[in-house]
């Protein structure tokens, strides 16, 4: 057997440049970049092979490990999980600053490598800089903690390990029903070591996705159940898009004539204006989903976690309604006590249109009649001014009308994913890109990085509020550093705006949710609300940037914006607590079962009224 000598880090990159996946006969290379910060524990490992050439893969540096990763994450979410960009970061705080990032990538069912340094194998010069140590075992370290946010994980301690680890955490990086977040933590002198490597195991591989087919039997207990159906209802989520199964789960929904409510990750896959496209469902979704679900006898759950948004907190269908999970993940598929169909989306579907041997349900003019209501509404709400400033709601949809048809728009966190849900009519199929699996601040200014690298001819739009720039920006530089144009719209509403709202409709005052000085007569943090620019500060970074209060402003900005050669930033001052409200939904939070405030207390009473109505599971 032909053998090269490599050391670890060599031999990884090596491989991962070799890596393709295939799906339908389109083979398409799972690795053209990687990102990282440098430090000890990686720069002279992953860092030298990287440095010294003879592979195709791109550097690209991250201003902070878990921001870049939520960058990678966006990407592979944009490629439709197709290929990713690897992490690569030092040992201690370097390696835990991407923890979060691999639990959004789990959270959201999106492939995510990464590659934290570790403290040495060997141990001779422990504890060194950056380890923390744990008295009840010498070998545990703090990529341990990545075992609890990651679908696979393996700490290779000899150089010769890498290629079963290797092997396997392509096994679920490729594997659409068990991929999430994969972490290979290396100890900084076996990525130095060297191995005498098997050349075949840097041959071009690649990994076949394919469709898993429905069985005869899921077949004939899936339409068992939908054929006996009067009025059934389809849920869209991320599956559908992933799988590109978008035309036949709308050529079932024709066929059958199912109306059918969108999920954050399944938003955009086919047209707003489909006749049988109710919009958002649950949570944070619209009034005709919301009215129209509650009277299904059949909920048909296509590629979708089921989460209490989608559900409102199993409040939304009746107790007697039967679901059918039609998912890929078994894990998923069970949910709501589902009937579970285990395949792939796509090839379900068309079979299941093949079988409906005539079958339509009984509705009849109350799908149009909810969807007509609802489009009205949210005319309504983006373009009606509000007196006392440019409302949220109001400066969305003028984006929204700017944007072309091709054009991404990028959310996360915060009040805009409800009023995006609600209220955005998406482009062509894969232009809404919302993370709402880990509802991740900071995602959207990072992600939109990973978006525009995925989609490098596409206009990206980023939406966020001020309380998320603040906490994880750091990645408008490398934008600057890539040359890239990225449109960065921050909606400044002084605070958490959601979680004010939250707070108090649940009977609670406002309280550590507005930015605000701390008044030195009361001693809290109730004084005047803290005026910042946030246009300066991103200009600081190489942004063009805008100060926007108005809609004409907005307008002369967006407009100017587009002609921009580098990234720009919109500094737009919304009225503060003017996004949509919830619509014929309920959302089950923790409220205090004893207090002293009565609104309080009746948030509770509310809140067990509602719990009776709940299903179990």
């Amino acid at each position: 057997m032909e053998r090269i000598r490599l050391t670890m880090a060599q031999a990884l990159v090596r491989f991962l440049d070799a890596q393709y996946v295939a799906l339908d006969g389109v083979e398409n290379k799972f690795v053209n970049n990687i990102f990282g910060v440098f430090g000890h524990g990686c720069v002279v490992g992953v860092g030298q092979a990287l440095s010294q050439g003879g592979h195709s893969i791109r550097f690209l540096q991250g201003k902070n490990e878990q921001n870049m990763a939520l960058a990678a994450v966006a990407f592979a979410k944009q490629k439709n999980r197709r290929e990713i960009i690897p992490c690569v970061s030092s040992i201690g705080p370097g390696a835990m600053n991407m923890v979060t990032a691999a639990g959004c990538a789990t959270a959201n069912r999106i492939p995510l490598l990464v590659l934290p340094g570790d403290t040495f194998a060997c141990r001779q010069p422990d504890p060194v800089l950056q380890q923390a140590e744990f008295f009840d075992s010498y070998g545990r370290t703090v990529t341990d903690a990545f075992r609890g946010v990651c679908h696979y994980f393996d700490r290779i301690e000899r150089p010769e390990q890498l290629m079963t680890a290797a092997l396997h955490a392509m096994r679920v990086l490729t594997d659409p029903a068990d991929t999430g977040a994969v972490c290979l933590a290396m100890p900084q002198d076996v990525e130095g070591e060297a191995y005498d490597y098997p050349v075949d195991f840097f041959r071009r591989r690649v990994w076949h996705i394919d469709r898993r087919p429905m069985t005869d039997g899921q077949l004939e207990r899936a339409m068992d159940i939908l054929t006996h159906a009067k009025k059934p209802i389809a849920i869209l989520g991320g599956g559908v898009r992933y799988s590109e199964a978008g035309e036949a789960f709308l050529r079932l929904c024709e066929a059958a004539h199912i109306p059918f409510g969108e999920t954050q990750a399944g938003k955009g896959t086919v047209s707003w204006q489909h006749p049988l496209n109710l919009g958002g469902i649950g949570v944070t979704g619209g009034k005709a989903a919301n009215i129209i679900a509650p009277d299904a006898d059949v909920v048909l759950a296509v590629g979708t976690r089921l989460s209490d948004f989608t559900t409102s907190s199993k409040w939304l269908f009746r107790d007697d309604a039967k679901f059918i999970g039609l998912n890929i993940c078994p894990f998923d598929a069970l949910k709501m006590d589902a009937e579970p169909i285990l395949c792939d989306a796509k090839a379900g579907l068309e079979r299941m249109t093949a079988a409906l041997n005539g079958y339509r349900s009984a509705w009849g003019g109350e799908i149009g009649a909810a969807i007509s209501e609802w489009n009205a509404i949210v005319d309504e709400y983006v373009t009606k001014p509000l007196p006392g400033g440019l409302s949220q709601t109001l400066a969305l949809g003028e984006i929204n009308r700017f944007m072309a048809q091709s054009d991404v728009a990028v959310g996360s966190a915060g009040s805009l994913p409800g009023d995006m849900q609600r209220l955005w009519r998406s482009g062509e199929p894969g232009t809404y890109h919302m993370e709402y699996g880990f509802s991740n601040m900071g995602y959207e200014t990072n992600g939109a990085l990973g978006v525009k690298l995925a989609e490098p001819d596409r206009e990206v739009y980023a939406f966020f509020g001020d309380g998320t720039y603040m906490m994880a920006h750091s990645e408008l530089l490398t934008c600057v550093q890539e040359g890239v144009r990225v449109h960065f719209c921050l909606f400044d509403n002084s605070g958490w705006g959601c979680i004010e709202n939250l707070q108090n409709n649940q009977g609670n005052d406002t309280f550590g949710t507005v930015f605000r000085f701390r008044n030195p007569e009361t001693g809290e943090l109730d004084g005047p609300i803290m005026p910042i620019d946030f246009a300066k500060n991103a200009e600081a970074y190489g942004l063009k940037t805008y100060t926007v209060r108005t809609l004409d402003e907005l307008r002369a900005a967006l407009e100017d914006g587009r002609r921009q050669p580098l990234p720009v930033l919109y500094d737009i001052k919304v009225l503060h607590g003017s996004m949509t409200p919830g619509f014929e939904s309920w959302w089950r939070v923790g409220v205090a079962e004893v207090s002293a405030q009565p609104r309080v207390q009746a948030a509770y009473e509310d809140l067990m009224r509602h719990v009776k109505e709940t299903r179990d599971y």
